[in-house]
């Protein structure tokens, strides 16, 4: 996890909306990604076995999410006039689950990891495992935490950038999230490749 790599997103998406509002998204996207990982860790290898789905699947998953997301900071739909009316104001999108919590704070790459000890533990510690999973869950939160402090300095940005700075660097972080986006998908397919040939 390296919410360094989200804080340019966040302050992307989060333009045009007030301090208020990006405090309580960054809260969200930290407890949904908290909340993501504790699942997994607790009913990853359950939930992936149920649905038969592989890590390289999650991987190309979450690529494509990534991808589109890019496509859409990189080519913004151009801004529509209302005529001033207060009650035609469009609709503000929720981001805080999806990019921000997960593909971007509980990656493919925090969710493999999370799955892949999962399982050591209760192989190499099979009698206090329970214990280990409690000090696990602990280390996400202080991540969490420090994710959080990381997103709401970011907000910071948006006043040093100015309209026409976080536009600019919407439109270069959406280039280099797609390239982000494209490589998740090429190491997913590497990888299932790897794993349907060994």
């Amino acid at each position: 996890m390296n919410p360094f790599s989200t804080a340019p997103l966040f302050v992307s998406l989060m333009s045009g909306r007030s301090a208020k509002a990006r405090k309580k998204i960054a809260g969200q996207a930290c407890l949904y990604a908290f909340g993501i990982l504790v699942v997994f860790l607790l009913l990853g290898a359950a939930i992936i076995d149920f649905f038969g789905i592989s890590i390289p699947g999650l991987r190309v998953a979450g690529g494509l999410i990534i991808s589109v997301i890019g496509f859409r900071m990189l080519f913004p739909r151009p801004a529509t006039s209302t005529g001033g009316s207060d009650q035609s104001k469009p609709h503000e999108p929720e981001i805080a689950f999806t990019p921000l919590a997960m593909p971007s704070l509980a990656g493919p790459g925090s969710i493999s990891v999370v799955l892949t000890a999962a399982a050591q533990i209760k192989t190499i510690r099979p009698d206090d495992f329970a214990l280990i999973y409690v000090a696990v869950i602990l280390g996400m939160a202080i991540t969490l935490a420090i994710s959080y402090a990381v997103l709401r300095a970011a907000g910071a940005m948006v006043r040093f950038l100015g309209k026409s700075g976080i536009d600019a660097m919407t439109r270069i972080f959406g280039f280099l999230l797609i390239g982000i986006g494209i490589q998740f998908l090429l190491t997913g397919i590497s990888d299932f490749y790897g794993i349907a040939h060994t």
